[in-house]
């Protein structure tokens, strides 16, 4: 699997590329790439950012973080197209009262049931864009976009140790910049917020087989073949 992109100031950013699969490949590079918040970006990071081939950023975050820090992606690369969609509820307030009481080893599962819709607009996006790096973002990169890689990746036939892996490492990933970044926070609270365990994406590919598989979940949220098979030639 990839080592973290060099995009300065970034902590949780990946290629979706090279992992390994079911039947013996690897998946495609230069196609996916999943990070934390761009706003933290130096000049130089997203200098970075459009050497690797980035040609379209998807903006996972709810309207209230987008604005409180807001991307530099518009204008300071302006060959990039920049499109912002909220995973989750409409705000952050409404998904934490429908969500503080879901254990992180079935957050996943949870969002796969009842946030469909919003599902079904975000792969749908990944899906109808030019076929250039894509890369897609939430905050610190581990949940919303955690879940967006794991179909992915799932779709793309990706071992299921391999996705496991590729969720939990963004706790490892963010750990040491988080606990610099909140000083005053005690550090067992910021590593209980940053833990992925890989039971949550274990947990996800079991709901997504009891589904009849990622395909058939996929249709069933609404998106069609073209754009099911598009997602799938993207890392394969």
């Amino acid at each position: 699997m990839l080592a973290s992109l060099p995009f300065p100031e970034l902590l949780n950013a990946r290629d979706l590329g090279g992992y390994p699969t079911v039947d013996g490949g690897v998946t495609r590079t230069h196609s996916l790439v999943r990070a934390d918040d761009l706003a933290q970006l130096t000049p130089a990071g997203l200098r970075a950012l459009a050497d690797y081939g980035i040609r379209t950023v998807l903006d996972l975050r709810w309207p209230e973080e987008a604005d409180k820090h807001p991307s530099p992606v518009p204008e300071a690369l302006p060959q990039v197209r920049y499109e912002r969609i909220s995973l989750l509820t409409h705000t952050e307030q409404e998904w934490r009262l429908r969500s503080r009481e879901i254990a992180k080893e079935l957050w996943k599962c949870v969002v796969l049931e009842h946030v469909g819709h919003e599902l079904r607009r975000v792969l749908g996006m990944i899906a109808d864009a030019p076929p250039a790096g894509l890369l897609f973002h939430c905050v610190a990169g581990k949940d919303r976009t955690g879940l967006i890689a794991a179909l992915l990746l799932a779709l793309a036939d990706a071992r299921p140790a391999a996705i496991a892996e590729d969720y939990a490492i963004s706790g490892e990933n963010l750990r040491a910049g988080y606990l610099r970044r909140y000083p005053n926070t005690e550090p067992e609270r910021i590593l209980e917020i940053l833990r992925c365990p890989e039971e949550g994406a274990y947990n996800m590919l079991k709901f997504l087989d009891d589904a009849g598989g990622v395909r058939a979940y996929l249709r069933q949220i609404g998106l069609t073949e073209t754009q099911i098979s598009a997602l799938r030639s993207r890392l394969r």
